[in-house]
């Protein structure tokens, strides 16, 4: 019985380091799917279908510094923050800022339209049928989830829930007024 025990605690003893180092590969491999942007660290090679139908390639917009927005209709804290990136936008915008809203691939493309109409949103509105843009953007877990993306197309940002208005306007000062604005919008 007493050699029972040795053997169990040396089995024991000897698991250790494998169960502690399984533990810490599967809390890795958790994060890195659960946390969304974990992996995007520069502007995926992707093209957003606006409301009128033109394509716009994230290529496009190098150059300038550009914050990508992904919402839906139905979300309370994505219609509360409206008010803030419209002025973000009118006030930024003329100064090299461009900003593409992308509705999820769940809200249907009718229900964007209207609301878009009936929010008069001045910035282009990117509808995402198929997921392509979501899967580009490390499948965004929540909305709204903003992106904030230098001229050289690095990520300098990535916010979930409401967006920090006074703060996206701070991380862009820096990126405004060097070059000049030709816009999808």
């Amino acid at each position: 019985m007493a050699r029972e025990k040795t053997v169990g605690w040396r089995w024991r003893s000897r698991a250790s380091p494998l169960v502690v180092f399984s533990l810490i590969a599967v809390i890795a491999a958790s994060a890195a799917l659960l946390l969304p942007g974990l992996r995007l660290r520069s502007a995926p090679a992707v093209s957003f279908t606006l409301l009128d139908g033109r394509a716009v390639e994230f290529a496009q917009l190098r150059g300038r510094p550009v914050l990508i927005a992904f919402w839906a209709t139905s979300c309370a804290p994505c219609v509360a923050e409206l008010p803030d990136l419209v002025k973000l936008y009118r006030d930024l915008h003329p100064r090299g800022l461009e900003l593409i809203a992308v509705a999820m691939p769940y809200d249907p493309p009718l229900h964007v339209q209207a609301f878009v109409r009936d929010h008069a949103v001045p910035y282009p509105v990117a509808l995402d049928v198929g997921g392509v843009v979501w899967r580009a953007f490390d499948e965004v877990k929540f909305v709204p989830t903003t992106f904030l993306f230098d001229p050289q197309g690095e990520m300098i940002f990535r916010y979930v829930g409401k967006l920090d208005i006074a703060r996206a306007r701070r991380l862009v000062a820096p990126f405004l007024d060097q070059t000049p604005v030709t816009s999808p919008s």
